[in-house]
């Protein structure tokens, strides 16, 4: 295993975290930002108001988005083991 494999998993793995992790950040920032923006303009000032919308939609965004975010891990994990012989110098 050379120094450019590592970096090539290394860069895989994070390009995989950001991508799993893109649905559920975007989707709470969204909602906090829409909970946010009507606490702003109706001025009710109370810090549990936005933690159940966010809960829900993350909830929401994870049954929607959880069968991707398993097959996209399972790929990557399968290619993660196909790539052992290789790595270890036996192919």
């Amino acid at each position: 295993m050379n120094t450019s494999d590592l970096l090539d998993i290394g860069t895989q793995a994070l390009l995989l975290a950001a991508k799993l992790s893109a649905p559920i950040l975007i989707t709470a920032l969204v909602v906090g930002f829409a909970i946010s923006l009507f606490q702003s303009i109706t001025q009710i000032q109370e810090v549990t108001l936005s933690f159940v919308p966010k809960a829900v939609a993350v909830a929401i965004a994870l049954l929607v988005c959880g069968h991707w975010m398993i097959a996209e891990s399972v790929t990557f994990t399968h290619q993660m083991f196909d790539k052992i012989p290789s790595l270890v110098g036996a192919g």
